[in-house]
């Protein structure tokens, strides 16, 4: 049976490392845990079974392996620190019997986006970003389409633009909007994506800096920094706006949440997983669903594509077509929403359409 493997790590210190060692989560700080996670080896967490393509029957098998450093480590600590610890992890994956290994949250992100890992390693690395834009995206039509926002009319707002995966979200979004706002924090890689853009006709402005007033007239947010901390405030978002917050750690603040109900936010989108898929480990989303880094790795172990498939800090868009076209082909697709570790019902959503409505009119 064709295995795959997933590198998971602790964002949330406490909460994470309790979901897999209860007694050590209570009993460290979360200073502690920073500290102590420099000299912890790679963990075996669980198996993963029962996942089936809907296309061909196949079934393939998985696991979830850990590297211990936090996100706060990560920066830390030397480069080459870090890699050394999320390779010596892909490397309890491969002694587990995995064809294709996933790369999550911030062992995607450090350094050169996979490319030195999978270069010491003999199983083949995805970051899963290529489904991350996919998915990030179509979470994104939903939920405009569930709060009454007519996309052709919109204005929307990329934060962390030129970034791996906001790059091609932005890409994809301007196709479909009236007018883009594209926030990070250099100004040169930003004018190359505006003029990139505006060739293909268009709108498009740029703000650089950690200002986000800019997002007062977005009606769709979609933000994806690697900043360790939250960079979107409750005071910076127009009523009635859609959030999409792919990155790990969140970028946006958990007062938005406590302050804003006129406010939809949502955490990327997640993915529905064919078959009777048991992670037998609680990551923080309902039975059967996954993110879609992981899912880009279980998809491409269904379709036999083992390679190293999306690495670098460049993806372009023929890839992201290419990977939804396989996850689709194989019974992967999004399947609802979640802010804040809670699922969003339709309720929630029309009373935050009608908080948003009445705040409008006072305003």
């Amino acid at each position: 049976m064709d295995a795959f493997a997933f590198i998971i790590h602790p964002i949330d210190p406490k909460r994470d490392v309790s979901r897999k060692f209860p007694l050590l989560g209570r009993l460290l700080s979360e200073r502690q845990i920073h500290f102590f996670s420099t000299f912890f080896p790679p963990v075996y967490i669980s198996e993963i079974e029962g996942i089936t393509s809907q296309a061909t029957g196949k079934q393939i098998k998985g696991w979830f392996v850990a590297c211990p450093f936090t996100p706060q480590r990560m920066l830390e600590l030397p480069e080459k620190t870090v890699y050394r610890k999320i390779i010596q992890t892909g490397r309890l994956a491969e002694k587990l019997g995995a064809q294709m290994l996933g790369l999550g949250a911030f062992t995607s992100v450090v350094g050169d986006g996979g490319v030195t890992i999978a270069r010491a390693l003999d199983v083949p690395v995805t970051t899963g970003d290529a489904y991350t834009v996919a998915i990030a995206v179509d979470a994104v039509r939903e939920a405009a389409r569930l709060m009454e926002i007519d996309m052709r009319e919109a204005v929307a707002a990329v934060v962390g633009a030129t970034g791996t995966i906001g790059r091609v979200c932005a890409e994809l979004l301007a196709d479909e909007v009236a007018e883009l706002h594209l926030l990070a924090r250099r100004q040169e890689p930003l004018d190359a994506l505006r003029e990139h853009l505006q060739a293909g006709g268009a709108s498009a402005r740029i703000h650089t800096g950690v200002d986000m007033r800019a997002l007062r007239h977005a009606d769709l947010v979609l933000t994806v920094t690697s900043a360790v901390d939250a960079v979107i405030a409750p005071r910076d978002l127009k009523p009635g706006s859609v959030v999409c917050d792919v990155a790990r750690p969140r970028d946006i603040s958990a007062r938005v949440a406590a302050q804003r109900d006129d406010i939809l936010v949502i955490d990327g989108g997640m993915v529905e997983v064919p078959g009777p898929v048991d992670f037998h480990f609680d990551f923080g989303f309902p039975p059967g669903k996954a993110y879609a880094c992981m899912a880009e790795t279980m998809a491409l172990t269904l379709e036999g594509r083992f390679e190293d498939y999306t690495l670098g800090k460049h993806i372009t868009r023929q890839r992201v077509d290419e990977i939804a076209a396989i996850a689709r082909k194989h019974g992967f697709r999004l399947s609802g929403f979640r802010s804040f570790e809670r699922a969003v019902t339709e309720e929630q959503i029309a009373r935050v359409r009608q908080h948003a409505l009445r705040r409008r009119k006072t305003a």
